[in-house]
């Protein structure tokens, strides 16, 4: 769709067709953690896409070079999450596809939230049951912005489980393994 074909439309100016295209232009625009999220590879969510794209600062292209060795060493990927991902993108209809999306959309240039200096840099996370005083995504980005980062399982690795009310599986999960629980007041202490 071109300036030209909408100027044709009935009550489309210049101003109104300019607007439209440079809508367009920008829904094409993705970041890296929302592409990968949005191509279904089994075992990645929305927190695992995080994690690889605060871990692997390239374009999406080399993930077909990645090994499960590679993304076992980011804290919150475990061998099965690996496996998925290498597996993925190993395969020929994936590429095809990434190829294929990349000709459509812009990947953003993501720059992750967190540095060396952040007071939660290094510290994985795991919410639990509902926060009282703010909303889930909220806790979220106040975790990445502190440096710290969320998965959605419970392993050795997770350095807290954040409890809210009505906890599910989880808290009972870090209680097994020992990892350290933090009631919403001590979690909001932390962040500050």
């Amino acid at each position: 769709m071109k300036r030209g074909d909408l100027l044709t439309l009935p009550r489309f100016a210049e101003k109104s067709a300019d607007n439209l295209l440079e809508a367009v232009e920008q829904a094409k625009k993705v970041s890296l953690p929302k592409f990968l999220a949005a191509l279904s590879i089994s075992q990645v969510g929305e927190e695992t896409a995080y994690l690889l794209a605060e871990n692997f600062q390239f374009p999406i292209s080399k993930f077909q070079k990645v090994t499960v060795e590679d993304l076992e060493k980011i804290s919150g990927v475990g061998p099965i999450v690996a496996k998925s991902i290498v597996n993925w993108f190993k395969d020929k209809e994936n590429k095809k596809l990434v190829g294929d999306l990349l000709k459509q959309v812009k990947i953003e240039k993501y720059a992750p939230p967190r540095s060396g200096g952040a007071a939660l840099a290094g510290k994985t996370f795991v919410l639990t049951g509902t926060l009282k005083s703010l909303e889930r995504e909220v806790a979220k980005q106040k975790i990445r912005e502190r440096g710290g980062a969320v998965v959605e399982s419970v392993s050795k690795k997770t350095s807290f489980v954040v409890v809210g009310e009505n906890p599910g599986s989880k808290a009972a999960r870090a209680a097994a393994l020992g990892v350290p629980q933090l009631s919403e007041s001590e979690f909001l202490k932390l962040i500050g």
